[in-house]
């Protein structure tokens, strides 16, 4: 009975507690705590200014800066973060950067930040003595490069007060926008490119080869009959061969049959006793004891042995059993096509001996674009087995001839261009080929910007520093390295080039990262 009373009187003491306090006419407590409607707390919202940011470019930087609106007397603090371009985009990890506020040539403030917080990020803090209208200027020295971004038309406050009354109404910020922040971007490969309105080529997809030039190799072959030696112990393909080197030696007195030397032996004891024959019937035609014709019989069976002996001697290096086969031009061992000490015959080929300075690059194109031929006049092709595209136009290129006809059993015509060999292709390999013809201005993105869903592509543009959109587009053609772009983005705006891929898995997760960034 006891606990019961203590519990009753210790509920009549909070009761009159919570209406101890006094409300004014709208509802207000005294202690300016503010209730709604139905007595719960209000908590009021100060307005406060909100941070300016800005994404800059330059050939070499890219700067990504965070800072509140600038007032006299007030400390501003700048979270500036610097990209070095490329082709990967890299966080600046060493060097300094001096942040000025000039009033055109005078200036007015200036501090600078000796090495980066952590890589990419320089923290700078500035306190504006003067209200106008100034630049800010970055001074960007790294051991790489050194650079400057100017910020123009900036203006410094009075008060904070009248700051608040610059700003306006806060913009609410892009449902569809993707965070992606700088310090994941230097994480990963990253780059990005704007796009742009250049002169873009009708292009036509095709296959193609890449062929030796003429000219560029060279047969070596056995002017006689026997068995075959090297020369050389590095008789190895892709072995450096200077012009003139001698690589074979093919003997003939080694060999029962097909012996050269007792060929020539006998074309000389032919020739020897034709010449007699002619000889007799050229004393015995004077006194009419033969015939014109057995005369001419004579002389026809001296010019053919004559003949005969004329193909026994085949090499200025013969020697009856023996000839030495030397390299006519300088360049690498492409193959060799005999086994040392094998029987070769006369003709046969021993090896190819390649420059490998000029290539021939063939596409094979479909019969519909025969009218078309003539207009194509460069082309960029990839390897099946790699990802770089090249350009004729890069390798020296021009068209040697285009195909008038179509071989038997093929729907294809041919068109060859003739290349540099950069050390960077294999004859004989296959390859893709974006031929070329006429041009026309059109609104272009890099091939790899592209990201393909069930059909549909999309690419990512940055639209601030940390902001990205996924934009569906509309496309043309592609000569392998740019697309053109029908609709879905405008000249100017930054596509991601590389690196969309991990936005697009930031995206799906759903959540969004801790910024940390200092305002």
């Amino acid at each position: 009975m006891k606990k019961l009373l203590l519990q009753l009187l210790a509920a009549a003491l909070v009761l009159t507690g919570c209406h101890s306090h006094s409300h004014d006419a709208n509802g207000s407590h005294g202690d300016a705590h503010a209730h709604d409607e139905h007595g719960n707390h209000i908590t009021p919202t100060e307005p406060t200014l909100e941070a300016l940011a800005y994404t800059l470019y330059t050939d070499k930087t890219e700067l990504f800066v965070e800072f509140k609106p600038l007032v006299v007397g007030q400390e501003s603090r700048f979270a500036a973060h610097f990209t070095a371009l490329g082709e990967l985009f890299k966080a600046i990890g060493e060097g300094s950067v001096t942040l000025s506020l000039k009033n055109g040539e005078t200036t007015a403030l200036s501090i600078t930040a000796d090495k980066p917080e952590v890589p990419g990020i320089f923290r700078l803090r500035i306190s504006p003595k003067q209200a106008g209208t100034y630049s800010l200027v970055f001074d960007i020295k790294t051991p790489a490069y050194t650079d400057q971004i100017t910020i123009e038309g900036m203006t410094v406050f009075p008060d904070e007060k009248t700051a608040m009354a610059a700003q306006g109404e806060a913009e609410a910020g892009g449902g569809t926008d993707i965070s992606y922040l700088k310090e994941q971007a230097w994480k990963v490969e990253f780059a990005n490119a704007p796009a742009r309105v250049q002169p873009f080529s009708e292009v036509v997809k095709t296959s193609g080869q890449i062929l030796a030039a003429p000219g560029d190799e060279a047969v070596l072959t056995a002017q006689i009959s026997g068995i075959v030696s090297f020369s050389g112990k590095n008789m190895v393909v892709g072995t450096s061969i200077g012009a003139g080197a001698t690589l074979f030696t093919v003997k003939s007195n080694e060999v029962v049959q097909s012996n050269l030397g007792a060929a020539v032996k006998q074309a000389e004891n032919d020739v020897a006793t034709a010449q007699k024959q002619y000889d007799r019937a050229a004393e015995l035609a004077k006194d009419k004891i033969v015939s014109d014709k057995e005369l001419l019989e004579a002389k026809l069976r001296l010019e053919n042995a004559q003949a005969q002996l004329a193909n026994a001697k085949v090499s200025r290096s013969f020697g009856q059993n023996k000839q030495s086969v030397a390299a006519p031009i300088g360049g690498f061992l492409k193959n060799v096509l005999v086994e040392n000490g094998a029987f070769v015959q006369a003709g046969q080929p021993l090896a190819t001996i390649s420059k490998s300075k000029r290539l021939l690059l063939r596409a094979d194109i479909s019969q519909k674009y025969f009218p078309k031929l003539a207009t194509f006049t460069a082309a960029n092709f990839k390897t099946t087995d790699g990802d770089r595209v090249y350009s004729t136009r890069e390798l020296n290129g021009r068209v040697v001839s285009t195909g008038k006809s179509v071989a038997a059993g093929s729907p294809f015509l041919p068109i060859h261009f003739e290349i540099d060999n950069v050390g960077s292709f294999v004859p004989g390999s296959a390859v893709e080929v974006f031929l070329q013809s006429r041009s026309s201005q059109s609104l272009v993105i890099p091939t790899s910007s592209l990201i393909e869903e069930q059909g549909v592509f999309y690419c990512y543009v940055q639209v601030e520093g940390e902001s990205f959109q996924k934009r569906e587009l509309k496309i043309g053609a592609s000569d392998g390295r740019n697309v053109q772009v029908l609709s879905g983005i405008a000249e100017g705006e930054r596509v991601v080039t590389t690196g969309a891929y991990q936005i697009k898995l930031s995206s799906a997760s759903g959540t969004m990262p801790a910024h940390g960034h200092e305002h």
